[in-house]
Formats: structure tokens, C-alpha cells, sequence
């Protein structure tokens, strides 16, 4: 199935809280260097999740936060699932996918943030459960957002599975 970029930017802007702000190139700019997209309903318009590997020339401070810290990584940037589509196992499946992905590469690192001001508690439920932990904090746009840094450690899971 294509990738849509507008059905995705719709999506995003739609929960643009838990998320941030994009426009329409920008959106397109992601997919173009994503290292992975898992879409659902009509190429990402209800449910998808993007990443990014360390390479991509990608501005958010949150990436270059990872950057900063980690030579080798890749960057989960957004992953939504439209209210419609929640409790049918898009996230679980998404990041699965990721994984394997990403293990396939020879990643052994999986990155991202979760809102910790406004709170996010079903985001933060979901990685809790998948094993992510906290690595660091930032608090952005002047004080409006504090995010905490997650990171997923494949070398160590498929160790202990």
C-alpha cells in the first residue's frame, strides 16, 4: 500500500499534543528518509507509525538529543493510531514489526520520547509494558512540554527471550 503523506499529516494533526506540529513537506521530508513506516487505513491515515536511523537530517531536538548521545540508533518520531482504530493492536504490532526491522539492520537500540507535561499515561503504560526505559529529560518550548527520553534495548531482550 502507498504511503499518504496528507492522510498521515491529518492523523498527526489531529493529536498534535501528544505529538508536534508538522506541515505537509515536512511530513513528506520524514517519509522520504524514514527507516521504517508501519501504516494502517489508506496509507497511514488511521493508525502509523515513523522512524528515523541516526543518519537522517532531521532537526527535532529531540533526535539530536539521541545524536548527542548515541552513535548508532533508530528514532521511533511518531507513532498514532486514531481513536477508531485503538485496542485492535496497531501499536503492539507496529512496534514488533520495528524491532525485527531494526534487528535485521543490526540495530540494537530503539529511541524515543514520551510527553511527560501535558502527561501521556497510555503512552507511557505502553512502553512501560514493552520494557523501554528512561534515559533523560528536556523540557521544550519554553517550559509548554517535558518529554522523557525512552530507549529500547534489542541486544538485551533477545538475550534475556
Amino acid at each position: 500500500m502507498a504511503i499518504n503523506a496528507a492522510g498521515m499529516l491529518a492523523l498527526n494533526q489531529a493529536h498534535v499534543t501528544e505529538t508536534s506540529p508538522l506541515d505537509l513537506p515536512g511530513m513528506q521530508a520524514l517519509i522520504d528518509q524514514a527507516f521504517f513506516v508501519a501504516t494502517c487505513g489508506a496509507g497511514g491515515a488511521e493508525a502509523f507509525l515513523l522512524a528515523v536511523d541516526q543518519d537522517a537530517d532531521y532537526s527535532s531536538p529531540n533526535f539530536l538529543w539521541f545524536r548527542a548521545r548515541y552513535p548508532r540508533f533508530v528514532y521511533i518520531d511518531r507513532v498514532i493510531v486514531a481513536a477508531s482504530q485503538r485496542q485492535r493492536g496497531w501499536g503492539r504490532r507496529f512496534y514488533a514489526d520495528l524491532f525485527a526491522h531494526a534487528g535485521r539492520a543490526g540495530h540494537t537500540m530503539i529511541a524515543c520520547e514520551v510527553n511527560a507535561e501535558p502527561p501521556n499515561p497510555a503512552s507511557d503504560a505502553f512502553h512501560t509494558a514493552l520494557g523501554f526505559e528512561a534515559v533523560g529529560t528536556a523540557t521544550l518550548g519554553g517550559g509548554a512540554k517535558t518529554v522523557r527520553y525512552l530507549v529500547y534495548n534489542l541486544a538485551a531482550s533477545a538475550a534475556a527471550g
